[in-house]
């Protein structure tokens, strides 16, 4: 079992390594460290309580969760956004108070940072110089709402993959990381399309030499070929 100084400088490194705090002084950040605790929430946990982020501000420690809309209707389901290891929610409820109608979905086993909003709303009060990273924050997150809406207007299915896949290439390994073990239905609710469709889409990347998939995981092979295939899949459009 984990000592208590042990767990406390873990945390202390996640608030350090989040984007929110990283130029945050010791003194000042430790003053709001104190009021964060951990939670645990195993894979597949739904949290569909909009009021629950009105009151609770959360950094995700290890896992990866999702942000998703679905209308009840169709069945249809949008990711919004894929969050990750330094990823924080909800940005929107912090800054205006309001419910946030959006729902959460771990998809690994997922620690979480969690401070009551007030309590961070007071740190902010006696700090206010600190307000200008939640705003960067939020400007971050904005634009890729951005875009993610001209992804889902302008593009196609195959350029919107290939955009996917290269946006979570690791620019030192080369390697895919973030969505690389996500199952085709996921992949899809990400770019705005049906399982099927995504399946069909990388197989026909196999198939030309783009990606390698083994036990459920996607490899890029040539990153360079890619890029080729996508600036190619754009000039065939137009």
């Amino acid at each position: 079992m984990y000592d208590k100084d042990f767990i406390h400088q873990n945390n202390y490194t996640v608030l350090q390594e989040c984007g929110l705090f990283t130029d945050v002084p010791e003194e000042h950040l430790k003053v709001l460290l104190k009021d964060f605790y951990l939670e645990k929430w195993p894979r597949q946990t739904c949290l569909v309580h909009c009021e629950k982020f009105l009151f609770h501000f959360y950094i995700i420690k290890n896992g990866r969760v999702k942000m998703y809309h679905t209308d009840f209707d169709s069945a249809k389901e949008h990711t919004i956004f894929l969050l990750k290891k330094g990823d924080v929610f909800d940005l929107f409820c912090l800054l205006d108070g309001i419910k946030h109608k959006a729902y959460y979905e771990c998809l690994d086993h997922t620690e979480v940072l969690a401070i009551p909003m007030d309590k961070l709303r007071s740190w902010l009060q006696s700090y206010p110089e600190y307000y200008k990273n939640f705003l960067s924050y939020a400007g971050r997150s904005m634009r890729m709402l951005e875009e993610n809406v001209s992804q889902l207007v302008f593009r196609n299915i195959t350029t919107r993959l290939l955009h996917l896949l290269l946006k979570n290439i690791d620019r030192t390994s080369n390697k895919l990381q973030n969505i690389n073990d996500l199952p085709d239905k996921e992949l899809a609710f990400l770019i705005g399309s049906s399982r099927a469709v995504v399946n069909r889409h990388l197989q026909k990347m196999k198939k030309m030499g783009l990606i390698k998939i083994s036990r459920i995981k996607v490899q890029v092979e040539d990153v360079s070929l890619l890029m080729e295939h996508l600036e190619n899949n754009r000039i065939n459009k137009n």
